[in-house]
């Protein structure tokens, strides 16, 4: 399942493609408690057909009544940008379902230029990183090449967006644990890949939309040019595999670096790579291990909701307390028992 955002854009483009009027809702600014985050997207079609969300709902409803035929609205009609607030007051709040003291500002774009929506969507394929540059004074869409994911921003007359490939994710070691991050990976839009050359563990592996790559882990972290939309975990719970995996993976730009095992076998893991490979406790901070948040898990699917939880927060420029690590609650746990 790829992000909301490539469904957003593949919608309004493909709509367009087939003679519709679409209206494209970017969340611009919010104050206060607020649904969704700024650059959050949603196309509309005339018919009122959605893809995508700028609030829990309502806003949604009120743009299909305003600017659909359906509930006799006035259509989308071509014109410039136009800058739309909600929730000002608290009465609007309520009506729109925003938090208590939420206001979201759109800006919404009137059947956007489809030729520049499929190059957008072209680079976008190619695994490129593309800025949108859109000036409402004027409706004109700029697109450009980025180095690097920038914060969305709007001043009151250009919108800037950084839009890039999907979120990926590797995985090294096939199994029950694999496929069950991978599943839930995959519903939150990564794009999942799994390596393992051990034929037994790789035959087993049959999650839906999940890419095997051949090769040495190693090798074939290399090669997938991890980026700062890349999560790793190694999950094969075999040095030979995970620990020059992971090597070439602490020296890419990926976002998420993590391991599975006991917090005895992190502790070797790491005692291994300073020892053997030259790294330092410095290097070593960007992995994770043991990964995911404590929650007592025992299970593959309950681990898995646990690491997909830390990989997510980690994604969101979330600090977790350290009361939630798997070290530090267990350590924890371990005294009270002793105390008990």
């Amino acid at each position: 399942m790829e992000s909301i955002d490539l469904m957003v854009l593949r919608s309004a483009r493909d709509w367009l493609a087939a003679g519709e009027r679409v209206l494209l809702a970017t969340v611009a600014r919010t104050w206060g408690s607020s649904p969704r985050p700024v650059g959050s997207m949603m196309v509309l079609r005339e018919d009122g057909r959605v893809v995508g969300s700028v609030s829990g709902g309502c806003i949604e409803d009120d743009l299909i009544h305003r600017y659909t035929r359906v509930y006799g609205g006035a259509g989308i009609a071509p014109g410039l940008p136009q800058v739309v607030r909600y929730g000002v007051s608290a009465d609007e709040a309520h009506r729109f379902g925003l938090p208590c003291g939420g206001t979201l500002e759109l800006i919404l774009e009137f059947n956007p230029c489809q030729q520049l929506l499929e190059q957008l969507l072209a680079r976008l394929d190619a695994g490129e990183l593309a800025r949108r540059t859109l000036d409402l004074s004027r409706g004109e869409v700029r697109l450009e090449p980025s180095a690097s994911p920038d914060q969305f921003s709007f001043d009151g007359r250009y919108m800037i967006s950084t839009l890039g490939p999907g979120y990926r994710m590797l995985l090294i070691g096939a199994g029950a644990l694999a496929e069950y991050v991978a599943t839930m990976a995959q519903f939150n839009g990564f794009k999942v890949s799994v390596c393992d050359p051990r034929p037994e563990y790789m035959g087993a592996c049959n999650v839906a939309g999940v890419e095997q790559l051949v090769g040495m882990p190693d090798d074939v972290v290399r090669a997938f040019r991890p980026d700062v939309r890349t999560c790793i975990l190694a999950l094969s719970h075999d040095p030979k595999l995970d620990d020059l995996a992971l090597l070439e993976a602490l020296h890419s730009p990926a976002f998420y670096i993590g391991a599975i095992g006991s917090r005895r076998n992190s502790q070797q893991r790491r005692e291994r790579l300073i020892e053997h490979f030259g790294e330092t406790q410095a290097s070593l901070k960007r992995l994770h291990g043991p990964i995911g948040i404590y929650i007592g898990s025992k299970t593959p699917a309950e681990i898995a909701v646990s690491v997909m939880a830390e990989i997510l927060a980690v994604k969101n420029n979330v600090a977790l307390p350290g009361e939630v690590s798997v070290t530090h609650a267990k350590r924890a746990k371990e005294r009270q028992l002793l105390a008990g």
